[in-house]
């Protein structure tokens, strides 16, 4: 009896060595990828490199294998276990949405394009041209959407409503704009009539600071606001702020595909219906002529995809396209031709009455006011306008003490400016801002912040800071830097002589007389 059981013992320990020994000398599994089941009981799989028309385990669920799952694959080839979908694998970038579900992945760095299918996980997934996508291994499937470490969104601003009326000082340039974007709404029967064709892009070109930026924000706001009221569409703006060397990329043609994704998402969201408005700002650094885009060492092929990418629009109705640039002269003529760029607005630099207004804009009839100069004035409004005058009168003195520079010119003239010569509207927002800072610190030392306001020497005093920094001048005697600033044809201007450094001039008086 002994024996019998030592015998089975021995028997069933040799067994299972056997089985120990059959599994580790078999043969491994194969990883393969599930693309689909074209009929019941048969798969179709991809395992090292190649595609399989293989069986499935009657005891694997069917139900179970989705399209991009690892499945386990034996000497066979058939389906004999489940592994689920690949934790990792390479990112790609969605180039293109196909009819049947299926993506476009770009060329990312010289490599070529591919169609691959979706998961189901991303069957059902809003996906945009631009979205970053991880697949198989094998890149065959598009596992899950990923969130890009640099979002397509980058370049997108929510603009807040910005009327016409918080503009000071472009009473042309607005002009021009509303003409352009408000009376083929006001009056479409007559521009119908005239077979007038409606413009699709502007250039705003001008001094930097002077406005470009919010005339393009105020254009997006009033042309939605006007095809509400008067066409009755319900349109929200989409305002794309691109920054041109944000887009620049050292890869050969990443920039091209960035200029690409900028306009596919234009159009997907006006399917969506919004009104999309792409504003480049300092456009001559992308779309710049051969001449200026010789410093980046790139081969220039944005301004051919820009062209193209633009020549599919047809009006406002569809997308918006503005340009901002202080060199002008640098973009290239292709992009700035009728059909595609057809209003080129000048932002010029504000005069003293332009100045009194923006002035007016930022000293709001809400802001507080030194309690003397309430009472001098006899009341708030006549003290508000009184410390306008008095800004504006600082900023546009014209004494020896303010000149700023001397401009050689190819006709032999040379030309003296001041520094009302280079005022901008943002250099107004910070001299505002400087008031109010002082008249804040003035507050807090007398710990009675009710009895304290902008006075008149808070502002020339401002107006005396921002004189004696000269932030907003290049420190260089540069004739291409200074160009930037200046409001002259550059084919004219020779030579730029600049003072010295704001440091080492006296500072002027501010009171009422002519000087700083």
């Amino acid at each position: 009896m002994e024996r019998e059981i030592t015998f089975q013992e021995a028997r069933r320990t040799l067994v299972e060595l056997e089985t120990a020994l059959e599994k580790v000398t078999a043969p491994a599994n194969r990883v393969g990828i599930f693309l689909g089941s074209p009929k019941e009981g048969v798969a179709t799989v991809f395992v090292s490199g190649s595609e399989y028309y293989a069986n499935i385990d009657p005891r694997v669920n069917p139900a179970d294998l989705t399209v991009g799952a690892r499945v386990l694959i034996n000497e066979a080839y058939a389906i004999v276990g489940l592994l689920g979908s690949a934790p990792a694998g390479p990112v790609a970038r969605v180039s293109d949405l196909l009819e049947d579900g299926r993506l476009r992945l770009g060329n990312e760095h010289g490599t070529t394009d591919l169609v691959i299918e979706r998961s189901e996980a991303l069957a059902g997934v809003d996906l945009k041209v631009g979205d970053e996508v991880r697949t198989d291994p094998s890149m065959k499937v598009a596992l899950e959407r990923l969130a890009s470490k640099e979002s397509r969104e980058y370049f997108l601003e929510d603009i807040p409503h910005v009327p016409w009326s918080r503009i000071g000082g472009q009473e042309e340039a607005i002009r021009a704009i509303r003409d352009t974007i408000e009376l083929p709404a006001l009056h479409p029967e007559l521009f119908e009539r005239f077979e007038y064709s409606t413009p699709k892009g502007f250039l705003l070109y001008g001094p930097p600071g002077c406005g470009k930026t919010l005339i393009g924000k105020a254009t997006a706001y009033s042309l939605v606001q006007h095809l509400r009221e008067e066409e009755g569409l319900q349109v929200e703006e989409y305002f794309m702020h691109i920054k041109g060397p944000e887009i620049l990329n050292m890869w050969l043609g990443e920039t091209e595909r960035m200029v690409r994704e900028v306009f596919a998402q234009a159009r997907q969201k006006r399917k969506e219906g919004f009104l999309p408005f792409i504003f480049i700002d300092e456009a001559e650094s992308i779309l710049g002529t051969r001449r200026s885009m010789r410093s980046h060492h790139i081969a220039n092929t944005v301004v051919p995809m820009f062209c193209t990418e633009m020549d599919g629009i047809e009006s406002l109705q569809e997308v918006v396209i503005i340009l901002a640039s202080n060199r002008h002269d640098l973009i290239d003529p292709a992009i700035l031709r009728p059909g595609r760029i057809d209003r080129k607005i000048k932002v010029d630099r504000p005069g003293r009455e332009a100045a009194e207004e923006i002035f007016g804009l930022y000293l709001g009839p809400g802001l507080p006011l030194d309690p003397a100069a309430v009472s001098e004035h006899g009341s708030a409004e006549a003290a508000r306008q009184g410390l306008i005058a008095a800004a504006a009168a600082a900023l546009f003195a014209r004494t020896e003490e303010t000149r700023v520079l001397e401009v050689a010119l190819r006709s032999g003239r040379t030309e003296s400016l001041h520094f009302g010569d280079l005022a901008s509207g943002a250099l107004i927002d910070n001299i505002v801002q400087r008031a109010k800072e002082t008249a804040i610190k003035r507050a807090i030392a007398a710990e009675d912040a009710e009895a304290a306001g902008v006075s008149e020497q808070d502002l020339l005093g401002a107006v005396r800071a921002e004189f004696r920094e000269s932030e907003v001048f290049p420190p260089t005697d540069s004739v291409e830097d200074w160009l930037k600033l200046l409001d002259y044809d550059p084919d004219n201007v020779v030579r730029v002589n600049p003072r010295s450094a704001a440091a080492d001039r006296p500072a002027p008086a501010g009171a009422s007389g002519s000087v700083i």
